[in-house]
């Protein structure tokens, strides 16, 4: 059983995110730039990259990030078990919280892979 629907809370976000960009277009113009700025290095691949940001997502514990980069991470052939190992450097660096975020992007990951069937 998912503990929340990923899909149904990533499109709503995405529609607020879309809202606010209307009314902010330099500050969710800003946000874009800075996000997109890591692949313009060609260093890291984007699955890689992708990896790393729902790490990141985790030990911040934001739940947008989590949906947004557990989708992100399948469509760039990440594996569950890759997955899992860069939820475990989370937990390293983020211990108890990151374990229960864990938790959480992994019922993301299973919801995006049901999703991409």
């Amino acid at each position: 059983m998912a503990l929340v629907d990923w899909a149904k809370y990533r499109n709503a976000l995405m529609g607020r995110v879309g809202e606010l960009s209307k009314l902010s277009p330099d500050s969710v113009g800003g946000y874009m730039m800075a996000s997109g700025a890591g692949a313009k290095t060609a260093q890291l691949d984007e699955k890689t990259r992708q990896l790393i940001s729902l790490a990141v997502a985790v030990t911040t514990r934001c739940d947008g990030c989590i949906s947004v980069h557990a989708q992100k991470a399948v469509e760039n052939g990440a594996t569950k078990e890759q997955i899992a190992e860069a939820l475990g450097v989370a937990i390293a660096m983020n211990a108890g919280a990151a374990l229960v975020y864990s938790a959480r992007a992994l019922d993301a990951v299973d919801a995006s892979m049901a999703e991409a069937k």
